[in-house]
Protein backbone atom coordinates (compact mmCIF):
# COMPACT_ATOMS: atom_id res chain seq x y z
CA UNK A 1 0.00 0.00 0.00
CA UNK A 2 1.09 3.56 -0.52
CA UNK A 3 0.00 7.11 0.14
CA UNK A 4 1.16 10.38 -1.35
CA UNK A 5 2.17 13.04 1.17
CA UNK A 6 2.95 16.64 0.24
CA UNK A 7 4.56 19.02 2.70
CA UNK A 8 4.16 22.74 2.10
CA UNK A 9 6.25 25.86 2.69
CA UNK A 10 8.75 25.74 5.56
CA UNK A 11 7.83 22.17 6.48
CA UNK A 12 10.04 21.14 3.57
CA UNK A 13 13.03 22.28 5.63
CA UNK A 14 12.71 19.10 7.69
CA UNK A 15 12.77 16.73 4.71
CA UNK A 16 15.87 14.97 3.45
CA UNK A 17 17.53 16.31 0.27
CA UNK A 18 15.88 13.48 -1.65
CA UNK A 19 12.51 15.25 -1.50
CA UNK A 20 13.12 18.74 -2.93
CA UNK A 21 9.53 19.11 -4.18
CA UNK A 22 8.07 18.39 -0.77
CA UNK A 23 6.21 15.32 -2.05
CA UNK A 24 6.94 11.81 -0.76
CA UNK A 25 5.49 8.42 -1.62
CA UNK A 26 4.87 6.63 1.65
CA UNK A 27 4.71 2.84 1.43
CA UNK A 28 3.32 0.74 4.26
CA UNK A 29 1.82 -2.64 5.11
CA UNK A 30 -0.32 -1.72 8.09
CA UNK A 31 -2.21 1.60 8.30
CA UNK A 32 -0.76 3.94 10.92
CA UNK A 33 -1.72 7.36 12.23
CA UNK A 34 -1.04 10.35 10.03
CA UNK A 35 0.96 11.82 12.93
CA UNK A 36 3.37 8.89 12.82
CA UNK A 37 3.64 9.15 9.05
CA UNK A 38 4.40 12.87 9.16
CA UNK A 39 6.99 12.51 11.89
CA UNK A 40 8.67 9.61 10.15
CA UNK A 41 9.91 12.19 7.63
CA UNK A 42 11.36 14.40 10.36
CA UNK A 43 8.51 16.90 10.64
CA UNK A 44 7.42 17.49 14.28
CA UNK A 45 3.66 17.59 14.84
CA UNK A 46 3.95 20.89 16.72
CA UNK A 47 4.89 22.70 13.50
CA UNK A 48 1.86 21.37 11.60
CA UNK A 49 -1.35 23.42 11.55
CA UNK A 50 -3.55 21.67 8.99
CA UNK A 51 -3.78 18.23 7.39
CA UNK A 52 -6.03 17.56 4.41
CA UNK A 53 -6.78 14.09 3.05
CA UNK A 54 -8.59 14.24 -0.25
CA UNK A 55 -9.46 17.84 0.53
CA UNK A 56 -11.00 17.03 3.93
CA UNK A 57 -9.44 18.18 7.20
CA UNK A 58 -8.35 15.41 9.59
CA UNK A 59 -6.63 15.27 12.97
CA UNK A 60 -3.45 13.46 13.98
CA UNK A 61 -5.29 10.23 14.82
CA UNK A 62 -6.45 9.65 11.24
CA UNK A 63 -5.39 6.21 9.96
CA UNK A 64 -3.66 6.50 6.60
CA UNK A 65 -5.25 4.39 3.86
CA UNK A 66 -4.00 3.03 0.56
CA UNK A 67 -4.16 5.69 -2.14
CA UNK A 68 -4.55 8.64 0.23
CA UNK A 69 -3.36 12.01 -0.98
CA UNK A 70 -2.30 13.96 2.08
CA UNK A 71 -1.46 17.65 2.23
CA UNK A 72 0.42 18.92 5.30
CA UNK A 73 0.55 22.65 6.02
CA UNK A 74 2.45 24.80 8.54
CA UNK A 75 0.92 27.65 10.51
CA UNK A 76 -0.91 30.14 8.31
CA UNK A 77 0.02 33.76 8.90
CA UNK A 78 -2.07 35.39 6.18
CA UNK A 79 -5.52 33.90 6.76
CA UNK A 80 -7.65 32.20 9.38
CA UNK A 81 -8.24 28.43 9.27
CA UNK A 82 -10.29 28.35 12.48
CA UNK A 83 -13.38 26.88 10.73
CA UNK A 84 -11.30 23.81 9.90
CA UNK A 85 -10.36 21.06 12.33
CA UNK A 86 -7.59 22.09 14.70
CA UNK A 87 -4.84 19.61 15.47
CA UNK A 88 -4.31 20.70 19.09
CA UNK A 89 -6.13 22.61 21.81
CA UNK A 90 -7.05 26.23 21.19
CA UNK A 91 -4.14 28.71 21.02
CA UNK A 92 -3.03 29.96 24.39
CA UNK A 93 -4.50 33.29 25.47
CA UNK A 94 -1.29 34.22 27.24
CA UNK A 95 1.88 33.57 25.29
CA UNK A 96 4.46 32.07 27.62
CA UNK A 97 7.53 30.06 26.70
CA UNK A 98 9.87 27.42 28.06
CA UNK A 99 13.21 26.95 26.28
CA UNK A 100 15.65 24.08 26.23
CA UNK A 101 19.21 24.43 27.49
CA UNK A 102 20.67 25.39 24.10
CA UNK A 103 18.63 28.60 23.77
CA UNK A 104 19.90 30.73 26.63
CA UNK A 105 20.51 33.85 24.54
CA UNK A 106 17.08 33.56 22.94
CA UNK A 107 15.58 33.34 26.44
CA UNK A 108 17.21 36.66 27.33
CA UNK A 109 15.93 38.26 24.12
CA UNK A 110 12.37 37.09 24.74
CA UNK A 111 12.51 38.44 28.28
CA UNK A 112 13.84 41.70 26.85
CA UNK A 113 10.70 41.86 24.72
CA UNK A 114 8.56 41.29 27.81
CA UNK A 115 7.57 37.64 27.39
CA UNK A 116 7.28 35.24 30.31
CA UNK A 117 10.15 32.88 29.46
CA UNK A 118 11.20 29.95 31.62
CA UNK A 119 14.75 28.72 31.12
CA UNK A 120 17.07 26.41 33.01
CA UNK A 121 20.17 25.22 31.20
CA UNK A 122 20.23 21.85 32.97
CA UNK A 123 16.51 21.00 32.61
CA UNK A 124 15.80 17.50 31.25
CA UNK A 125 13.35 16.79 28.42
CA UNK A 126 10.87 15.42 30.95
CA UNK A 127 11.13 18.56 33.06
CA UNK A 128 10.65 20.80 30.03
CA UNK A 129 7.53 18.94 28.92
CA UNK A 130 6.08 18.91 32.42
CA UNK A 131 6.65 22.64 32.81
CA UNK A 132 5.14 23.35 29.39
CA UNK A 133 2.00 21.38 30.25
CA UNK A 134 1.50 22.45 33.86
CA UNK A 135 2.12 26.15 33.24
CA UNK A 136 0.66 26.42 29.75
CA UNK A 137 3.94 27.27 28.01
CA UNK A 138 5.05 26.92 24.40
CA UNK A 139 8.14 24.73 24.15
CA UNK A 140 10.91 26.19 21.98
CA UNK A 141 13.77 23.89 21.02
CA UNK A 142 16.22 22.93 18.30
CA UNK A 143 15.66 19.26 19.13
CA UNK A 144 13.16 17.83 16.63
CA UNK A 145 12.94 14.59 18.60
CA UNK A 146 11.71 16.46 21.67
CA UNK A 147 8.86 18.03 19.70
CA UNK A 148 7.76 14.61 18.46
CA UNK A 149 6.82 13.57 21.99
CA UNK A 150 3.03 13.09 22.11
CA UNK A 151 2.84 14.98 25.39
CA UNK A 152 3.94 18.21 23.67
CA UNK A 153 0.88 20.13 22.46
CA UNK A 154 2.35 23.58 21.82
CA UNK A 155 5.89 23.86 20.54
CA UNK A 156 8.10 25.16 17.79
CA UNK A 157 11.35 24.09 16.18
CA UNK A 158 13.76 27.04 16.18
CA UNK A 159 15.54 26.77 12.87
CA UNK A 160 18.44 29.20 13.06
CA UNK A 161 21.42 28.88 15.39
CA UNK A 162 21.83 32.70 15.39
CA UNK A 163 20.03 34.29 18.37
CA UNK A 164 18.85 37.39 16.51
CA UNK A 165 17.40 35.28 13.73
CA UNK A 166 15.82 33.03 16.36
CA UNK A 167 13.96 35.87 18.03
CA UNK A 168 12.67 37.10 14.65
CA UNK A 169 11.51 33.56 13.87
CA UNK A 170 9.59 33.29 17.16
CA UNK A 171 8.01 36.75 16.90
CA UNK A 172 6.84 36.05 13.33
CA UNK A 173 5.74 32.46 14.00
CA UNK A 174 3.45 33.46 16.88
CA UNK A 175 2.54 36.91 15.51
CA UNK A 176 3.81 38.71 18.60
CA UNK A 177 4.63 42.15 17.20
CA UNK A 178 1.59 43.68 18.90
CA UNK A 179 2.31 42.06 22.27
CA UNK A 180 5.79 43.36 22.96
CA UNK A 181 6.47 44.94 26.37
CA UNK A 182 10.16 45.91 26.13
CA UNK A 183 12.29 46.25 29.25
CA UNK A 184 9.56 44.92 31.54
CA UNK A 185 11.17 41.65 32.72
CA UNK A 186 14.36 40.67 34.45
CA UNK A 187 16.79 39.15 31.96
CA UNK A 188 18.28 36.99 34.68
CA UNK A 189 15.29 35.46 36.44
CA UNK A 190 12.19 36.40 34.39
CA UNK A 191 10.37 38.36 37.14
CA UNK A 192 8.38 41.49 36.19
CA UNK A 193 10.43 44.58 36.96
CA UNK A 194 9.21 47.30 39.30
CA UNK A 195 9.91 51.05 39.03
CA UNK A 196 12.14 52.31 41.81
CA UNK A 197 13.26 55.77 42.88
CA UNK A 198 16.91 56.40 42.12
CA UNK A 199 17.46 57.53 45.70
CA UNK A 200 16.41 54.11 46.98
CA UNK A 201 19.16 52.33 45.08
CA UNK A 202 21.71 55.13 44.72
CA UNK A 203 24.19 53.25 46.89
CA UNK A 204 24.14 50.39 44.38
CA UNK A 205 24.62 52.48 41.24
CA UNK A 206 27.94 53.33 39.57
CA UNK A 207 28.93 56.99 40.00
CA UNK A 208 28.16 58.07 36.42
CA UNK A 209 24.83 56.27 36.52
CA UNK A 210 23.85 58.16 39.66
CA UNK A 211 24.70 61.39 37.89
CA UNK A 212 23.02 60.89 34.51
CA UNK A 213 20.27 58.28 34.87
CA UNK A 214 16.94 59.23 36.43
CA UNK A 215 14.72 56.22 35.70
CA UNK A 216 15.52 52.80 37.11
CA UNK A 217 13.77 49.50 37.67
CA UNK A 218 14.55 46.67 40.02
CA UNK A 219 13.75 42.97 40.07
CA UNK A 220 11.74 41.85 43.11
CA UNK A 221 13.04 38.31 42.59
CA UNK A 222 16.81 38.55 42.37
CA UNK A 223 17.31 42.21 43.26
CA UNK A 224 19.05 43.11 39.99
CA UNK A 225 18.78 46.78 39.00
CA UNK A 226 18.14 48.02 35.44
CA UNK A 227 18.61 51.35 33.70
CA UNK A 228 19.39 52.54 30.21
CA UNK A 229 23.11 52.25 29.86
CA UNK A 230 25.72 51.82 27.14
CA UNK A 231 24.14 48.52 26.11
CA UNK A 232 20.80 50.14 25.25
CA UNK A 233 21.68 50.93 21.63
CA UNK A 234 22.28 47.24 20.85
CA UNK A 235 19.07 46.20 22.57
CA UNK A 236 17.15 48.90 20.70
CA UNK A 237 18.39 47.47 17.41
CA UNK A 238 16.87 44.14 18.34
CA UNK A 239 13.60 45.81 19.22
CA UNK A 240 13.60 47.69 15.90
CA UNK A 241 14.21 44.46 13.99
CA UNK A 242 11.08 42.86 15.46
CA UNK A 243 8.94 45.94 14.99
CA UNK A 244 8.88 47.27 18.54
Amino acid sequence: MRAFVRFYAELRDFLSPGHPSGTVVHTFRVPGSVKDVIESYGVPHTDVELILVGGESVDFSYRVQDGDRISVYPVFESFDVAPLVRLRPEPMRQVRFVLDGHLGTLARYLRLLGFDTAYARSASDRQLIRLANTEGRILLTRDVGLLKNRAVTHGHFVRSDLPRQQVLDVVNRFQLAGRLRPYSRCLACNEVLEPVAKEAIAHRLPPLTRQYVDESRTCPGCGKDYWRGAHAAGLDRILAAVGA
